[in-house]
């Protein structure tokens, strides 16, 4: 067993160690969801383009996240998490400049378009960088046996600061102007850049650097299952204000929230469960609380059944990223830990990207509970996945 570092050995709470690493992907998804929130107004409604192109604007984000993963994995197994982590604040802070260069372009529409580009291509390696690097300092600070934990606290900082970050957007964009959501997104990222550039890195672990395509062939299995279970997540998010109104409910934005709040809130109360069973027991039996959530969704009658569905979907997708990230890094060495989580991360990309498409061919006719069936049995078919997997690995040594 390696002694313990100087951070170990502070003295300070577990929680607090790990909350002081996150907060650095608090503040850069603080960022991303500030511009989400009024990106497509601005190019729609101020620059003059379609939505078609209004969509491209968001896409080209995650397509930049994707891309970067293998970047941002081997930075942090070689150069450092906390190195890995630095990039990637000063792409999000370039992501503001470029904003606000955009901004002072809207009389060249086509111009400012390409700016708005370039900053959603930074904005998305920025992205991959920060997560990738926190969560993998966060490890380092706290020791290999607390990945669980991390992975959960950096999910927790995602998710939040994009709840917060969509109204401050709006609410920044209504007060000065779009201009400002670049302004403000350059500022936090200085602010995030100081303060960790004051935060002591921690070591690189010495070892073997295995080729990307053996990684990604290692944890391929467990980002199958993360992706098959991820889909649920894609729908309900993408479809459920249009599910809605097909059957005429309102209602569909407190959906959205008690999603939400039932996803934080076991990640929270039931994060322990994964290193006290394991990360396949708690994904197997979350894969499955989700199925029976999605299956509730697509037979309801009425909009609290419907309400009850999305809750035990949230409460089943809340774990399963950790539960089989905490699997997947198992599968390499220490020294190949980082580019094992961004290999395993870019799964969900492809996930959630697909699932806009492939839910509005299901739809195609008007009908959107059939989504939530198919939703349904991939959550299903990830489970006996899961199960497989732990059949065959679950009592066999790893990395």
């Amino acid at each position: 067993m390696n002694a313990p570092t100087e951070e170990q050995a502070s003295g300070l709470p577990l929680t607090l160690r790990i909350v002081q690493i996150v907060c650095f992907t608090f503040l850069a998804y603080l960022v991303i969801g500030m511009q989400l929130a009024v990106l497509p107004p601005f190019v729609h409604n101020e620059l003059g383009f379609g939505a078609v192109l209004a969509g491209l604007v968001i896409s080209t984000q995650y397509v930049a996240t994707l891309l970067s993963r293998g970047f941002a994995g081997r930075t942090s197994d070689t150069a450092g998490p906390k190195r890995a982590a630095l990039i990637g604040m000063v792409a999000c802070g370039g992501s503001g400049l470029l904003m606000i260069v955009a901004a002072l372009l809207r009389e060249w529409p086509a111009v400012s378009l390409g700016v708005m580009l370039l900053a959603r291509l930074a904005l998305g390696m920025g992205e991959s960088c920060v997560a990738t690097g926190c969560i993998m300092w966060g490890i380092g600070r706290v020791g290999a046996e607390h990945t669980a934990k991390v992975i959960s606290w950096n999910g927790i900082a995602t998710y939040g600061a994009l709840a917060v970050g969509a109204p401050l957007g709006v609410l920044l964009a209504a007060a000065g102007g779009f201009v400002t959501i670049g302004i403000a997104g350059s500022a936090l990222m200085v602010v995030a850049w100081l303060l960790a550039w004051r935060r002591p890195a921690v070591r690189v672990e010495a070892g073997e650097r295995l080729p990307m395509h053996h990684v990604f062939g290692r944890v391929a299995p467990y980002g199958m299952g993360l992706a098959l279970g991820s889909v649920g997540f894609g729908v309900i998010a993408t479809f459920i204000t249009l599910y809605y109104a097909s059957r005429g409910w309102s209602a569909a934005a407190l959906t959205l929230s008690v999603f939400g709040v039932c996803f934080v809130g076991i990640r929270l109360l039931l994060g322990w469960t994964i290193a006290y069973f394991g990360g396949y027991r708690v994904a197997l039996v979350s894969l499955l609380v989700e199925c029976v959530g999605l299956a509730v969704l697509a037979t309801a009658g009425q909009v609290g059944v419907a309400m009850l569905g999305a809750a035990l979907s949230g409460i089943g997708f809340s774990l399963i990223f950790p539960a089989l990230g905490v699997e997947a890094v198992q599968r390499v060495s220490s020294s190949n830990r980082g580019a094992a989580l961004a290999a395993y991360s870019v799964f969900i990309d492809v996930a959630l990207g697909i699932t806009g498409p492939l839910g509005g061919w299901i739809a195609a006719g008007g009908n959107y509970a059939p989504m939530f069936v198919v939703a349904a049995l991939m959550s299903l078919a990830s489970a006996l996945l899961t199960g497989g997997l732990y059949l065959v690995y679950g009592n066999t040594m790893r990395g």
